[in-house]
C-alpha cells in the first residue's frame, strides 16, 4: 500500500450504512420474490415483473410495476439511484 492510500476497515454494518440517505438501488423481481424483501406485502399473481427501490442498506422503500416510477422516486427523494443486475 502507498503513502497515499489507506485501507478502511469497516465492519458488516459499516459497510452496509455507506451510502444510506444518498444512494438507492433499484432491483428487477418477480412477484414470487417480494414477501422476502416486503413481508407485509400482499399476495400478488405469480409471473409480474416488478421493480423494489431499496436503500444502500437493503431496506425496502418501494415497490412497482415500472423501473421509471422506482428512478423518479428516488430522484424525487434526493437518492442517486442505481440498478442492480
Amino acid at each position: 500500500m502507498s503513502d497515499t492510500t489507506q485501507a478502511l476497515d469497516l465492519d458488516p454494518s459499516a459497510l452496509a450504512a455507506l451510502g444510506e440517505g444518498h444512494v438507492a438501488y433499484v432491483r428487477a423481481m418477480r412477484s414470487e420474490e417480494v414477501k422476502r424483501l416486503f413481508p407485509e406485502a400482499p399476495d400478488l399473481t405469480p409471473g409480474l415483473d416488478l421493480f423494489a427501490l431499496l436503500s444502500a442498506s437493503g431496506a425496502p422503500i418501494l415497490l412497482t410495476d415500472s423501473r421509471d416510477a422506482a428512478f423518479a422516486n428516488a430522484w424525487a427523494h434526493d437518492l442517486q439511484a442505481m440498478s442492480v443486475h
